[in-house]
């Protein structure tokens, strides 16, 4: 017997005692924590951002209580500040506000059962790269059935055509397909010619194409043609050419070698050689003179500082022979030259990140699946959903009468109501909005135009069922506030960012640009902080042709003044010389890293596998100095910003006083210990 009430009050105390200090957090919620002027701050406010940004995130160094009641502190203040200046009445301050928001709702707005359903088919498809062909057929989506079905045939019957055993699919693209790419594009006063890809879209991944062609391709087998597929565009069919393992994101690097757009065979096969030796030289070095080789010879000028490296890519991103060349490496090998539309590439491939796990990957495919049109099938259910929750109530009578009004102005996108129509009739209503004719006739308004494969009355069902959508989705999204506290908190978070940034950039960042005397005054006290190295000033001459280099030579063996260097070698029509002349730090130009560091040196510097040559003339040298604030206006600005923002929250400080229950704020310490 004591057994068994011993067992009842510890069970009772188990549902208790977790009721008790949920009831006790819940009273400490409600505390005053501190006073910031005239505005009172409670735990919760408090605990819920401390939560968020040093629990529940993956910041790199987690604050202590007080260490961020500092923060805290000083952020609320500036929010109240911003306030006080009525920078949240402005209308930029709103519509940023409102496109945030805009971007906030989606996932509050969406359904989880459609969702999954989708996330878990993004996902399959991720895990796998496709290179496909496709020929189009066009056909207007609003296109009359006689048409769907003339299109549908005639695509019936190319299909047909690319089933053949041996049946070339690229001539047949360039024969039959509407999309424009596949047959390329004369020159223009404008554009060089492009070739046609012959209907090769190249390699693609999930997003990367309209969803029923991407879904038409993935439900393909490798080497095997689909049936037509309908898309917005028309029937597409589609040829798997490869389904390979996904690269994911890719990080590889370049050396590019351009070919002039107007290249003949004797410039191609020179560009091949030159390529060949730089991969050469590669190898001879096992790549460790890859960093070398790019500043010598790539073309592509926005990469060279980088070592070659192109920014981070999909393969949907880059021509289809760059992504083989990807796929045939491993990490940090280099590839052959590989030619393409552009010119040669030799390629080294970094590194790539495949796909991670589904849980990794689930965030940012959820976002992707908001933006594109298979949301429309989450869309739905959740416009199903509101219906039912806020008991949306359609007036059938009125609605019959509307529609008997419509006429074929509205076809021609010219459309005018009747003249007896009764534009205080309701349509339809939901929640405590009614749904007016006037707002239906409004909405056509801005919505009509022409309309040449559909009826009046198709056409009009079409906009109507198009106007209750945006109207039951406007209604949800207008209640999230009250139904998702969450969603709340994340908006004013949000909101006070956006006044933050707007307070910083009128009280310091701007104010830092402009303030010219200010900046100066700063420099001058702080100017021991900016310095040169040691520097040289130098001439540097690039010789891209063997037959111009004695040329050049002896304009330098004449004494010539440096300085009139440039203009010499224009005077006397040197071709293939350029000139450039500066001050030098160590790292800064690896001809001038080479050379010896002595007023007065000239060094030749010839390539290893093309004709060219650099000259560096040694002309100056520099010891460590100071920098003048025009060569350290970047760095003097920021640490200027730093001195404004201190001096400008000592004055808020002033303004808004904090006073803090010392008492409470033991408590929420012992929280977090």
């Amino acid at each position: 017997m004591k057994k068994r009430n011993f067992l009842k009050m510890f069970l009772l105390a188990a549902f208790v005692m977790p009721a008790f200090f949920a009831n006790a957090q819940s009273k400490l919620d409600k505390q005053v924590l501190m006073t910031i002027g005239d505005q009172d701050v409670t735990v919760k406010e408090f605990c819920d951002v401390y939560y968020k940004n040093n629990l529940k995130s993956d910041v790199i160094e987690k604050k202590s209580v007080d260490e961020y009641l500092d923060l805290f502190t000083t952020f609320r203040m500036k929010v109240m500040e911003a306030e006080r200046l009525q920078l949240d009445t402005s209308a930029k301050f709103q519509k940023e506000l409102a496109g945030y928001r805009k971007q906030l709702a989606k996932p509050f707005m969406s359904s989880d059962d459609i969702t999954e359903e989708l996330l878990e088919e993004a996902y399959q498809r991720k895990l796998k790269d496709i290179r496909a062909s496709h020929i189009l057929v066009r056909c207007d989506k609003n296109a009359l059935p006689s048409d769907t079905l003339k299109a549908y045939n005639k695509a019936m019957e190319i299909r047909k055509k690319a089933m053949v055993k041996g049946a070339d699919f690229g001539a047949l693209a360039d024969q039959y397909s509407d999309d424009p790419s596949a047959k390329g594009m004369q020159a223009s006063e404008n554009n060089p010619a492009r070739p046609g890809n012959h209907g090769d879209l190249g390699y693609f991944s999930v997003f990367d194409m309209v969803y029923p062609f991407e879904t038409g391709a993935y439900n393909t087998k490798e080497g095997e043609v689909s049936m037509p597929v309908r898309s917005d565009f028309g029937y597409h069919i589609i040829k798997v050419n490869s389904i390979t393992d996904a690269l994911g994101a890719v990080q590889a690097a370049h050396i590019f070698l351009q070919l002039p757009s107007d290249a003949n065979a004797e410039d191609e096969a020179a560009m091949k050689l030159k390529a060949d030796n730089i991969y050469k030289e590669l190898t001879d070095k096992d790549g460790k003179n890859w960093g070398e080789l790019v500043r010598k010879y790539s073309d592509d000028k926005g990469t060279v500082q980088r070592d070659g490296t192109l920014s981070t890519f999909t393969v949907s991103r880059i021509v289809p022979e760059f992504i083989e060349a990807c796929k045939s490496l491993e990490k940090g090998q280099i590839a052959k030259p590989v030619r393409t539309m552009y010119g040669y590439h030799i390629i080294k491939l970094i590194d790539y990140s495949g796909v991670g796990t589904f849980e990794k990957e689930k965030k940012a495919l959820t976002e992707r699946i908001e933006k594109d049109m298979r949301s429309k099938k989450s869309e739905e259910l959740v416009i199903k959903q509101v219906k039912n929750e806020y008991k949306f109530k359609q007036n059938d009578k009125n609605l019959e009468t509307f529609m008997a009004s419509v006429d074929s102005s509205l076809i021609r996108g010219m459309y005018k109501p009747a003249e007896k129509l009764d534009m205080n009739a309701t349509l339809f209503s939901i929640g405590d909005k009614q749904a007016k004719v006037s707002d239906f006739v409004d909405y056509i308004k801005a919505h009509m135009g022409p309309q040449r494969y559909v009826s009046p009355a198709t056409y009009a069902y079409q906009l109507y069922e198009n106007f209750i959508n945006e109207t039951v989705m406007e209604y949800g999204d207008a209640h999230l506030e009250d139904k998702y506290p969450e969603f709340k908190a994340l908006v004013q978070e949000y909101r006070d960012g956006i006044l933050l940034f707007d307070l910083m950039d009128r009280e310091v960042w701007n104010k830092a640009v402009k303030d010219t005397t200010g900046l100066q005054e700063f420099h001058e006290r702080n100017a021991s902080k900016y310095m040169w190295d040691d520097r040289v000033y130098a001439t540097v001459i690039t010789v891209t042709r063997a037959e111009a280099l004695p040329k050049v030579k002896a304009l330098l063996d004449s004494g010539i003044e440096l300085d009139s260097l440039r203009g010499a070698i224009l005077r006397d029509s040197i071709n293939y010389a350029f000139v450039r002349k500066g001050f030098y730090q160590r790292g800064d130009n690896q001809y001038v890293d080479q050379t010896e560091w002595k007023v007065g040196v000239r060094n030749e510097i010839p390539s290893t596998v093309d004709q060219s040559t650099t000259i560096v003339c040694i002309r100056e040298l520099r010891g460590p100095e100071e920098k003048t604030l025009k060569e350290a206006r970047g760095l003097v600005t920021s640490d200027y910003q730093v001195e404004l923002e201190q001096k400008w929250v000592k004055s808020l400080k002033e303004r808004y006083p904090v006073k803090i229950n010392e008492k409470v704020l033991d408590k929420v310490r012992k929280l977090y210990q």
